[in-house]
């Protein structure tokens, strides 16, 4: 197969660990007889430093033409302690979104077996966790209309919703819980919010659809709490934008780190595949960083090819890396730690 990825570094981290995601990238259609194609492009701060924009025309032509997009991380601290500031790296994740029409985030959330004793929680309440939180992207608060008055001291950020929205990521979420343990849990907060009461009526009406699969609905503060009680009852997760903020950073402490976690952004037309965590600029430069979570995102893209053994083969050099104390020094514990760059070496030397 040939594949025509761009390649979106980002900001701070971002280019050291996408490096290691295209290492580990290169071994595995080297090992299977593909193609790739990297076509790098500018986005957030340094797109800002360079041409204003953070996320400029260019780059939404190459994303536009791509088969998928392999994404770093954005974000920089002088646009973050800087309120007043116009153009932030953020505004072009987006409009990237938006423009993409990236309307759903996959995030998974999963235990290593190596690591289960780095969660901050027991063993017993985590060991065997495999759920999957499903965000709707591009509506919700953060497209809503926004505004201040009374002269600025008052300031309004308004949460709207179209049935379709929902029902495009909610059939995204049914089909997966049919793939998965048929299980599908609505998260809203009906009981305050009219946005929560059409995402409600709009899943229940697709209830009839499939049948085989057990749908919950379950306020948002209460999935907060039952999360980190009680993770294993969850299959696969769908929510409003705002809440799977806050619900898929919740959930990824559970696996010991958040450099561990990968995830997807799908769009019509093509799709972005990203780590969780965000650009940490204070480790930028150091090759210190994880790159794990970049390298398992570059597994679930070859997953949605249809390249089952290529994804396999990824995760199981992941797992093997972990096993055997291949890891960056946030998973050291004080032990040998090896460099960003060591870590993609070593990966995709194993895949070969």
């Amino acid at each position: 197969m040939k594949l025509n990825i761009a390649l979106l570094a980002g900001d701070g981290i971002g280019p050291e660990v996408i490096d290691q995601a295209v290492k580990v990238s290169d071994a595995v259609a080297k090992k299977y007889n593909h193609e790739i194609k990297w076509t790098p492009a500018l986005t957030g701060a340094a797109a800002i430093d360079a041409v204003g924009e953070p996320y400029p025309d260019e780059t939404h032509e190459v994303c536009a033409n791509a088969d998928a997009v392999l994404f770093g991380a954005i974000g920089h601290p002088r646009f973050d302690n800087d309120p007043s500031a116009k153009v932030r790296p953020e505004q072009g994740l987006l409009k990237m979104r938006q423009k993409l029409g990236l309307f759903a985030n996959v995030r998974p959330t999963f235990t290593f077996p190596s690591l289960i004793d780095k969660s901050p929680l027991k063993r017993e309440r985590i060991e065997g966790t495999d759920l999957i939180i499903l965000r709707e992207l591009t509506g919700g608060v953060y497209f809503g209309e926004r505004g201040r008055k009374d002269d600025g001291d008052t300031a309004f950020d308004t949460m709207t919703y179209q049935r379709f929205e929902v029902e495009r990521l909610a059939r995204k979420g049914f089909d997966m819980a049919m793939k998965r343990g048929k299980k599908l849990c609505c998260v809203d907060k009906a009981n305050v919010l009219e946005a929560s009461r059409l995402w409600r009526e709009t899943v229940q009406g697709l209830e009839k659809e499939y049948p085989e699969v057990e749908v919950s609905y379950e306020f948002v503060d209460a999935v907060a709490m039952r999360l980190i009680q009680w993770p294993k009852g969850y299959d696969v997760i769908i929510t409003a934008n705002l809440f799977g903020d806050i619900l898929t950073d919740e959930a990824s402490v559970i696996s010991g780190s958040m450099g561990l976690m990968p995830s997807s952004s799908l769009g019509s037309n093509v799709s972005l595949y990203e780590p969780i965590h965000g650009s940490y600029p204070q480790a930028a430069g150091k090759d210190i960083a994880n790159p794990l979570a970049t390298v398992l995102s570059a597994a679930m893209l070859f997953e949605d090819f249809e390249l089952q053994d290529e994804a396999k083969a990824i995760r199981d050099v992941v797992n093997k890396s972990l096993a055997e104390g291949v890891v960056t020094e946030d998973l050291a514990d004080g032990g040998k730690s090896y460099k960003t760059s060591e870590v993609g070496n070593w990966l995709a030397k194993n895949i070969q």
